[in-house]
Parts: structure tokens; sequence; C-alpha cells
């Protein structure tokens, strides 16, 4: 019997490890349910049996509660998190963290928007972007499969693996422009300490968490995002007792349009960048979860930490607009970015205040531990040579790559974060626009899948309707998109440089998805 709340105990099945099992291909097993598979990635050999390396590797990684699963399906008897809490706080603490400060601040900074307009972009685009993060995370309780695998069923075996490198690319990308904020939130708080170090300090915590995995990860982010929420209320409380807010008045015209629609571009890539990665989470919950309830806990989780935060970070930035001798709000942005606006507010508290500041910096590690453990899975999407490849050697490895990114782009953050989040934006926005069209006309409901066959190219979809339609929707981003190195033709009538890149490639791919589908299962059959 599973507990009510949380997960199993010691005397129950433990989610990370596997029995041992038969590596038969299913055709070879018709009497056997799928769901009670659960070998590993070499075949004949499961996670605790076998004289392969990968077998040695993970009977060590067993010894020590490391996760042993990989990409492989999770079978019924391991799914003991039965706690929807679990779901709704592990995005809680995601987005509680001074990135999402960074972003909203962002509004006036990058886009030069007054306090109410910019308000308004942030509530109507996050409300947008969180809806396929809480959708997608419905697919893992009832299939056992991460995100990029499910992907498998909408793109095909092959094309997928173009899709999993975007993906491989966003969460090093997210996970080293975090880093770089709470590096600056470290050397607010001492000038001494160099963002390299700030950055090492950042990286390390977080393979520390992550290299464990699930069970570890998804233990941190239900504790982790309580004493970062009393530190931005406290940022709250002191700043608004300052009085150095500014009510910026809204602007009007074909620049407001152009500045709104790019903001917003921002914001939702923000907000929808745990679509690629949703399932990863829910996977180990139990299939007869209801979906209504996994929908509701994850857009609970994203959309409270994301209002509070952003639209924190867009009062806060107001005050660096004040024209007078002594901006210490302006001066504290120009000297250290997000953290010395941080540390301009709570300057009044003094030692403690550069406390709160080093909380503020160590929340980033939250946002951090999904980018970087659901990139290992997605490298094991790549080929059955990366999935022989465990889990957390992944997890390292990309840790390594992160770093590396990150120090070099320090002192460059702000244009790097703002062109990232566009980018992320724009493929994510393509892979939704086919996703979800595949899923509701085509596939007609979770009814349509065949879980069983996510590892057997021959049975999977050929993916080439699905190719297709992502090339058109780089057709329609690149005429809709607004970058200093481009700007399409229908964005210079949006404002001169509005940005709908991500408007645009959602469009254009799911309607031309919805006309090359049919005709690849009328001569295809799959």
């Amino acid at each position: 019997m599973r507990p009510k709340f949380g997960f199993a105990s010691r005397g129950d099945v433990d989610i990370e490890k596997a029995p041992q099992v038969d590596n038969t291909p299913y055709d070879n097993r018709s009497n056997e349910s799928p769901d009670n598979l659960s070998g590993g990635a070499v075949p004949g050999e499961s996670f605790e049996y076998g004289n392969s390396l990968y077998a040695k590797i993970q009977r060590i990684a067993g010894k020590f509660n490391v996760e042993q699963r990989g990409v492989e399906r999770v079978p019924e008897n391991e799914r003991t998190d039965t706690s929807y809490f679990n779901i709704g706080s592990m995005w809680l603490a995601a987005d509680m963290v001074s990135s999402s400060f960074a972003i909203g601040v962002l509004g006036i900074s990058s886009f030069k928007m007054g306090f109410v307009d910019a308000l308004l972009v942030c509530l109507f685009f996050n409300l947008l972007g969180v809806m396929t993060v809480c959708f997608f995370s419905c697919f893992g309780p009832p299939f056992g499969l991460r995100q990029m695998v499910l992907s498998r069923f909408w793109f095909g075996w092959y094309p997928v693996k173009i899709i999993a490198v975007l993906n491989v690319l966003a969460c090093v990308g997210w996970s080293a422009a975090n880093s770089i904020v709470g590096a600056q939130l470290l050397n607010a708080v001492n000038s001494d300490v160099p963002g390299y170090a700030g950055i090492l300090i950042i990286t390390f915590c977080t393979l520390f968490i992550t290299f464990a995995g699930y069970k570890v990860v998804h233990i941190y982010e239900k504790w982790s995002w309580i004493p970062t929420c009393i530190v931005f209320i406290i940022v709250l409380g002191t700043f608004a007792h300052s009085g150095a807010f500014i009510n910026i008045p809204m602007k009007t015209g074909t620049s407001e349009i152009s500045a709104c629609l790019s903001f917003g571009s921002t914001v939702y890539g923000f907000a929808t960048g745990w679509t690629s990665y949703a399932a990863d989470y829910t996977v180990y919950q139990p299939s007869d979860r209801s979906r209504r309830k996994v929908f509701f806990a994850t857009w609970i989780g994203l959309i409270i930490p994301l209002f509070f935060t952003e639209f924190l970070g867009i009062a806060v930035m107001t005050a660096t607009t004040a024209n007078h001798n002594h901006n210490k709000y302006a001066a504290g942005y120009s000297e250290s970015g997000n953290g010395g606006l941080i540390a301009a507010v709570l300057e009044p508290l003094g030692g403690f205040g550069k406390f709160c500041l080093v909380i503020l910096a160590l929340s980033i590690i939250a946002n951090n531990c999904p980018n970087i453990y659901s990139v290992s899975l997605t490298l094991q999407v790549l080929s059955r040579y990366t999935q022989r490849v465990p889990r957390f050697i992944w997890t390292f490895l990309a840790s390594c790559v992160s770093l590396a990114i990150a120090i070099p782009g320090y002192s460059h953050f702000e244009t790097v974060l703002e062109n990232f989040m566009n980018l992320i934006a724009y493929w994510l926005a393509i892979y939704s626009g086919i996703a979800v069209l595949d899923h509701f006309v085509f596939k007609r409901g979770f009814g349509g899948y065949r879980a069983e066959i996510y590892d057997r190219p021959e049975l999977l979809p050929v993916g080439i309707a699905a190719s297709i339609a992502f090339c058109c929707g780089v057709a329609g981003v690149a005429v809709g998109m607004s970058q200093t190195w481009w700007t399409g033709p229908i964005a210079r009538l949006a404002g001169g440089s509005g940005d709908i890149g991500f408007e645009l490639g959602f469009g254009f791919s799911s309607f031309s998805y919805c006309i090359l589908r049919p005709i690849e299962l009328r001569y295809i059959g799959r």
C-alpha cells in the first residue's frame, strides 16, 4: 500500500532502483505487460545484474542511492511518489529565484517600458507560457516516460534527435545564465568575490544535488523555496518603506507596441522554458493520478513565483530612473547588475541585508537543478550509445560545459539573457505547435498512444511531416523575429521592431503539420 503523502517509505520499492528484468524484445513477450519491464540500457542486463561496464557502474551508483534509471520507461511498481505537492513545489522553488526577478528588470532596463504596461505584459505572457508546461506534466504519470522520449511519438525516432540537441543547448544555456545571476549577487555582497568564483559555487552545489537524481532533486525543491520567499518579502517591504518607487507612465504609439511584443517574447520564453522537460518530474507519479490535479498543481507552482518575482523586479527597477545626484539603485545596477540592484534595496538592513543576498544567490541552485538533471536525460536520447552512459556521468559533463560558458559570459549578461530568452521562445513555440496539435487532432487524446513502443523505431512515426512542419515554423520565426542581427519583414510592420517570432512560429508549424500529417499517415501509415 502506498503512503498517502510523499515518497515511499524504506520498506517500499525504491523509486530509483530497478529489479532484474528480461530484456527480450516486446514481440516475444506477448504475455507480459510493458509496465512490469525495467531494463537498463544494455540488452540482457539490468541496473543490478550484468557483466558490462555499464552494469558495474550502475551497481556502484546503487550502493550510494544514486538514481540509476535514465530514459528507460519507469514501471508501475516504481511509481511511488504520490504527492501533488511535490509537483507544485518543484516549480515553485525553480521560479522563486533571482533569475525570475531579473526578467522583470528587463522590462525597464532593456525595453524602456512604463510600470503598468510592463506588469500587464508579464501577466498575460506568463499565463500563456506556463500552459504547455502544465499540459506536458500530465504525460508523466500515465506513460512513465521522459519528455524527450515522449517527443518520439510526435517527431519520430530520428528527427527527435534534432529536438534533443536544441534541448541540450537550452538546458546548458539556462544553467549558465542562472549561474551568472547568482554570481552577481555574491559579488554585490563582497566585491572581492570575482564572478568566476560565484559561478563555481553555484555550479558545484547544483551538481551535488542533481548527481543523486530525481528523489533528492524533489526533496531539495520541496523546501528550498521557503527561505527565498521570505527574503523576497523582505525586499518588498524594505523597498516599499523606502519610498523610492516611481510610477513610470505608460507609453503609446508604435514604439510601445514594439516594446510590449519584444518584452512579451522574453517573458514567454522564460515561462515556457520548462516545456521541453516537463514530464521528467512526474514520471514517478502513479498512472492513476488525476490529470486535472497534476495540471493545476503545476500551474500553481509556476504562476505564483513568476508573478511575484517579476512584478517585484519591475517595481524595484523603477527606482533607477530617479533623476538626482546620487541614485544608489542605478549605481548598484550599473556596478553589479541585478545583485547590485537588490543590494541597494537591502542596504538599510546592514549585515542582515548581505545575508539575504547570499540566500538569493544560493536560490539559483533550485533553478539550475531541473536544467542539469534534464540535460543528462536528453543526451541519452541522442543514440543507443549515449543511453549506455549512466545519467549521473552526463550530469557531471553538462555541469562542466555550463561552467565553461558562464564564466566568459559574466560581463555580458543582460544582452545574453535577452537574446537567449527569445531563442528559447522561438523553438519551444514550434515544438508545442506540433506536439499539441498531434495530441488533440491525430491521437485524439491520451488513448492514442502505445507507450510500450517508445524504443521501437520501426513502429514510431517516421517524422517527415513533423520535420517539414518544424522548418515551416522556423520560417515563421524568421519573418517575425526582431533581433539586433536580424529583423523579419513582418516584425518591421509591428512597430518597427516588435518581436512576434514565437507567435508566427507556433502558427506556421501547427498549420503546416495539420496539412502534412494526414498525407504521411495515408502513404506511410505511421
